[in-house]
């Protein structure tokens, strides 16, 4: 069983930029993916970055590459999602979760524990 757990969101001018953070805990070893999902008001839930158990792979929606980037400490049992240039369109609930595989996957299907979610606020 795993607890997941994120933090960092808030209001951020456009052009900022803002970290989140996701602490798991709940489990002895982590070799399982982490990914980071975002939905905005009145959309569907969408992907926006995953890596891999041991960090040295990386997946990234289109709209956030060169912009976000995610990362992970698993001494500390946390994932980071840096976001830099923010854009209003990144206005969103952010989810972290852990997925049943190992590697970067994209598929929201395979994530199996799930965080409250944290807001991010982008004002233009």
């Amino acid at each position: 069983q795993v607890q997941v757990v994120e933090s960092g969101g808030g209001l951020v001018q456009a052009g900022g930029s803002l970290r989140l953070s996701c602490a798991a805990s709940g489990r002895t070893f982590s070799r399982y993916a982490m990914g980071w999902f975002r939905q905005a008001p009145g959309k569907e839930r969408e992907f926006v970055a995953s890596i891999s158990w041991r960090g040295s792979s990386t997946y990234y929606t289109d709209s956030v590459k060169g912009r976000f980037t995610i990362s992970r400490d698993n001494a500390k049992n946390t994932v980071y999602l840096q976001m830099n240039s923010l854009k209003p369109e990144d206005t969103a609930v952010y989810y972290c979760a852990a997925a049943r595989e190992s590697f970067a996957t994209h598929q929201e299907y395979d994530y199996l524990y799930w965080g409250q979610g944290t807001q991010v606020t982008v004002s233009s």
